[in-house]
């Protein structure tokens, strides 16, 4: 009778092994977990591997690789808040200072300050890129309208869109390259700034670009900002009017102004009360008149 040495054993286990090894072992493998804290660490990548090597059909592949990608977005998504917070909480501010107005001859300053859009970019663009996030616009234009879309990116994918439109700018005496550069500039300030969640400091109330007269909601929102602040003003103050005489020594300038179109009588009107004092009706009716002089009435 024949009968197997302990070597013979040995010869046949050992030779055996890696070929009678069942692929359950190698999934068991794939889908680890953390046994520390009781977590699987599977992903739809290690299903979509898994069923790849397990020469699983054409169907369950297509579907585990929707749900990959289901997965890789929203993981995408959560990356870009935590950015964007994080962003947000280190962000320096951001400074108008850009001046546009003159001396009157008491020294005072008419006009407005404003961020410019290089003022913006050159804040927010070092911030985001520091938390993997970066901007770039869209540009539309058609006739009578130019269309701005700011589209905010995260290095893993999701992004963010605002967008704004509005006229060609025809005030001053703009050619017409010049009256789409300078709507275009100013929707790209105003849709960097709202798709970051930014805003300059303290109140911009520019008003001007693309944004002149009923061009589009921004403006109305920034004339009828303008127009609470000058009612409040005058409230505050009781009614007190606008000294006379310091009003002539200054409307000279002031036509200027309204005259070549840099504001409207109405923005004139309410900057004036801004300073305290209220205008009064003939005040009001002599600086609607500069613009009906050179037929350039606005509101």
């Amino acid at each position: 009778m024949n009968t197997a040495t302990m070597a013979d054993v040995i010869d046949v286990d050992t030779s055996e092994t890696p070929t009678a090894r069942p692929p359950v072992a190698q999934q068991q493998s794939a889908l680890s977990t953390n046994h520390g804290t009781g977590i699987s660490l599977t992903t739809p990548a290690d299903l979509l591997r898994l069923a790849i090597q397990t020469n699983a059909d054409l169907d369950r592949l297509e579907k585990l690789m929707e749900l990959q990608q289901r997965w890789e977005a929203n993981e995408a998504r959560k990356a870009f808040v935590a950015a964007m917070t994080e962003f947000k909480r280190t962000c320096p501010p951001i400074f108008k200072r850009k001046a546009v107005g003159y001396n009157t001859k008491d020294g005072d300053f008419v006009g407005y300050r404003h961020a410019e859009l290089s003022d913006v970019t050159d804040v927010l663009g070092p911030a985001m890129g520091a938390h993997g996030l970066t901007y770039d616009w869209d540009i539309r234009q058609s006739p009578g309208k130019i269309e701005v879309d700011c589209i905010v990116t995260h290095v893993m994918g999701h992004s963010k869109k605002v967008s704004m439109e509005g006229p060609p700018d025809n005030s001053g005496k703009k050619n017409v390259l010049q009256q789409g550069g300078s709507t275009i500039t100013y929707l790209q300030r105003y849709t960097l700034l709202a798709a970051s969640g930014m805003s300059t400091k303290g109140e911009d109330d520019d008003g001007q670009g693309g944004a002149e007269g009923d061009s589009g909601q921004s403006s109305h929102t920034e004339q009828q900002g303008n127009s609470n602040r000058a009612a409040a003003s005058s409230q505050a103050t009781e009614k007190v009017t606008y000294d006379q005489e310091k009003f002539d020594k200054n409307k000279d300038d002031w036509k200027t102004v309204v005259a070549t179109g840099r504001k409207t009588p109405e923005k004139m009107i309410a900057f004036i009360e801004t300073k305290g004092a209220s205008l009064t009706e003939s005040q009001k009716k002599e600086i609607r008149s500069w613009a009906q002089d050179n037929g350039n009435q606005g509101a």
